[in-house]
C-alpha cells in the first residue's frame, strides 16, 4: 500500500474558472487538482493534445504517474516495454522507471495522476504558458537545457529525447 503524504482536512471544490490551465510541450494541461489542494497527497492533471504531443523520456524520483486515456491513442514507453493505449486504458508507471508518451491519434485527451503530488504539477506550472481560453499561436518549445534544469528542480530527470509519433 502506498502511503500518501497529505491529510486533507477540508473539502476542495474547484471549477474550470479556478483551475489553472497552461500550454505545455505542445499540449493543453488543465490542473484539476494541484498538490496544494490535496495537502500533497496527489495532483490530477487533464491533458489535451494533437498527434505528436509528447514528453521526453524521463523519470520521477518521488511519485508514481498513472495515465487514464479518455479519448484517442498514446504510445507509452516504460522500461523496455512499448505499448499503444487507447480510450479506457490505464498505465501505472512506477517512480524511478524511465518512461515517455506520444499522442499517435489525430487528438487525445487523458488524465495523469501523480502520487504523492508536489513535483509534476509545479513543474508544469513553471514551464507552461498560461492559457486564457483562446488558441495561442504555436511558439518555440522550451530550450532543452532549460527544460532539463527546471525538471531536475522538481524531482524529474530527463534521460532521453522525446518520442516520435
Amino acid at each position: 500500500m502506498t502511503s500518501l503524504s497529505g491529510n486533507i482536512t477540508s473539502p476542495v471544490l474547484t471549477d474550470p474558472d479556478t483551475q489553472q490551465a497552461v500550454r505545455f510541450l505542445g499540449g493543453l494541461v488543465r490542473m484539476r487538482a494541484r498538490a496544494a489542494d490535496t495537502a500533497g497527497a496527489y495532483a490530477l492533471l487533464e491533458h489535451t493534445g494533437e498527434r505528436g504531443y509528447m514528453s521526453p523520456l524521463h523519470l520521477h524520483e518521488s511519485d508514481e504517474e498513472t495515465f487514464l486515456i479518455l479519448d484517442g491513442t498514446l504510445r507509452v514507453e516504460v522500461g523496455n516495454e512499448v505499448r499503444s493505449v487507447g480510450a479506457g486504458a490505464l498505465a501505472l508507471l512506477p517512480r524511478g522507471l524511465a518512461h515517455g508518451f506520444v499522442v499517435t491519434s489525430p487528438t487525445a485527451r487523458f488524465l495523469t495522476l501523480h502520487t504523492p503530488g508536489g513535483g509534476f504539477d509545479a513543474f508544469v506550472a513553471d514551464v507552461g504558458v498560461p492559457f486564457e481560453g483562446t488558441v495561442p499561436e504555436p511558439g518555440p518549445g522550451p530550450d532543452p537545457e532549460e527544460l532539463t534544469r527546471l525538471a531536475a528542480a522538481h524531482g524529474i530527470q530527463i534521460v532521453g529525447p522525446p518520442l516520435l509519433p
